[in-house]
């Protein structure tokens, strides 16, 4: 099969490292990609969120099967498009991947369905959405309802910061059209885990559970970030509590949207948050967790082409994966100043070193090759704020971590910059 992977950061490199393990695939393309996803994957100039021209290139190129990696093309509807020529790709239409690409879509599914999550309410006038607040015990979380890379999620512990918020959504429209309508809901304690599902529209296949950590610095402190690093399973995620997640938030969805005859085909991420009073969904995402993927793939034994055809198919009724038992952990390494200014351009070195070290894997995710004349063929720069995830497996947590931070200590570029307490929560639960 010819292969076409969308998308540029660290999970599309790991989705092509997974799907070139295939026996079904003879070729992948990937577009944009990287300059890691070279090695597996033969890079195509078209950005992930230009619909037209990957349609026009998937037609020219008899691609037989297309992966969807980012949640733009999700939502500008590149899979209703590809589906419309005949081509099959995975992800959900834009009809659906709105449970991603608007909030209030998503709230309103989850109350419909009769889904665990905080008490919320919309707004789209800043006078009303101030008396609401004033209502309310701080601190409170303020979403706009669109895409917002990352940064439409605010949590707001002081009447000050409530203000300043909603103007800058409401008034100052920050986001744009993202931010027209924006939720205020409560503000939840307890610990973070991801749940990642497969769906063909009636059945699912769920991902092992794994751990994401926003924050830029140790600790969770600082501003949010893409993710700085994960690992996978996720303590917190007791088997008992994976089986209540399935069958009280998962299956919930995709019953509810297959009786509306509309069925949920491709990944469904659910956001949750385990709370003294059980698990509440944070969000919903219609695509692959990153950087979650880069901590799951390494441990799939399964064969993940034969995995999202069969999804796209309706035939995942009866599919079981194997994993390696084994725990993972993938750190970020980011560019300095990053998630926000940040230089370009820097070398990056001891990149063959980490590689060769053994159960160590890298995914690139901002880099790309040296454009100077007198660069090396083997030169690779700094293209992004987060420029690769060092990943490693272990006989145990402490192992992986070990594993991975020593192939972290081989790599540098100039303002290198990670945090050093990925998987540190999961040891602490373990005791």
């Amino acid at each position: 099969m010819r292969i076409l992977v969308i998308g540029s950061g660290g999970r599309e490199h790991a989705l092509c490292w997974k799907i070139a393990q295939s026996v079904k695939c003879s070729k992948i393309y990937c577009a944009p990609g990287n300059g890691g996803i070279r090695q597996t994957a033969e890079l195509v100039n078209i950005e992930a969120d230009n619909v037209e021209a990957l349609l026009k290139f998937a037609k020219e190129n008899r691609i037989d099967f297309t992966v969807v990696g980012p949640e733009v093309p999700l939502v500008k509807g590149i899979v209703d498009k590809f589906q419309k020529e005949g081509l099959k790709v995975f992800g959900p239409t834009a009809d659906l991947a709105a449970i991603e690409g608007s909030k209030v879509f998503a709230k309103a599914l989850m109350k419909k369905a009769g889904i665990p999550t905080a008490a919320f309410e919309v707004f789209e006038n800043i006078d009303d959405a101030l008396k609401y607040a004033a209502t309310k015990k701080l601190p409170l979380v303020i979403k706009a309802d669109g895409l917002c890379a990352g940064k439409g999620v605010v949590i707001c512990k002081t009447p000050d910061e409530v203000l300043s918020t909603l103007t800058s959504m409401l008034v100052d429209k920050a986001f744009g059209a993202a931010g027209e309508k924006v939720i205020i809901e409560d503000c939840l304690a307890g610990e973070e885990a991801s749940i990642i599902v497969i769906s063909d529209g009636k059945n699912i296949v769920p991902m092992a559970s794994s751990q994401d950590h926003k924050r830029i610095f140790d600790g969770d402190m600082g501003p949010n970030t893409g993710g700085m690093g994960a690992y996978s399973p996720a303590p917190v995620i007791t088997n008992e509590l994976f089986k209540n997640i399935i069958d009280t938030i998962i299956y919930p969805v995709i019953n509810t949207l297959a009786k509306e005859g509309t069925p949920y085909k491709g990944v469904l991420y659910a956001g949750i948050m385990v709370t003294k009073d059980g698990p509440f969904v944070l969000e919903f995402n219609a695509r692959f967790g990153d950087p979650e993927t880069q901590a799951i793939l390494p441990r799939l034994k399964n064969d993940l082409l034969d995995l999202m055809e069969k999804a796209v198919d309706g035939k995942l009724a009866g599919f079981t994966t194997e994993w390696d038992p084994r725990p993972c952990v993938s750190v970020v390494l980011a560019s300095g100043g990053y998630p926000n200014k940040f230089d370009k351009g820097m070398e990056i070195k001891g990149l063959d070193e980490a590689v060769a070290m053994k159960d160590v894997v890298i995914f690139h995710a901002g880099t790309r090759k040296g454009r100077r004349a007198t660069d090396s063929d083997k030169l690779l720069i700094t293209s992004g704020g987060r420029v690769m995830n060092v990943t490693a497996l272990g006989d145990d947590m402490n192992k992986a971590i070990d594993n991975c931070y020593n192939a972290v200590r081989l790599i540098h570029f100039d303002k290198m910059h990670y945090r050093r307490d990925i998987g540190v929560r999961a040891i602490g639960r373990k005791k």
